[in-house]
């Protein structure tokens, strides 16, 4: 799939719930879904800065494609982090560098975001591009 197609699937699901507390436990029931990050890249080098929650993302290059593991301490921001991972993972590093993630705000999770969680979501989404510029970078 592409990513709007992606993007165009998770508006549907989300726009399938008019109240936001029933979105935010969608967001919770994405986030208990997603495997969990094996212990060995829970490093250092792998959490987010600008993340009030410990969130850790783990990028490959397999086959030409990011592919990408994250995993969080707090509920809502795994599910957020999810997100993330559904649209982006396994896509080509240009692919990614070129997306327009309109899904975040045509289901209104930015303006439903505190502060602190909306810029959480800005840095995993710039860490997820550089990951993607870099990979972009080794393969020319």
């Amino acid at each position: 799939m592409t990513i709007n197609e992606i993007q165009d699937e998770i508006i549907e699901e989300f726009l399938e719930l008019d109240d936001w507390m029933d979105r935010y436990q969608l967001l919770i029931d994405m986030g208990n879904d997603q495997p969990s990050l094996p212990e060995k890249y829970k490093t250092e080098q792998n959490l987010i800065d600008g993340c009030q929650s410990r969130v850790w993302l783990q990028a490959d290059l397999v086959d030409g494609h990011v592919h990408f593991q994250a995993e969080s301490d707090a509920l809502i921001v795994k599910g957020i982090v999810t997100l993330l991972l559904r649209v982006l993972n396994d896509q080509t590093p240009k692919d990614i560098l070129d997306a327009d993630l309109y899904f975040i705000e045509q289901i209104g999770l930015r303006e439903h975001l505190s502060p602190t969680r909306s810029n959480g979501l800005l840095a995993m989404l710039k860490q997820m591009k550089m990951y993607a510029l870099a990979y972009c970078q080794i393969k020319n």
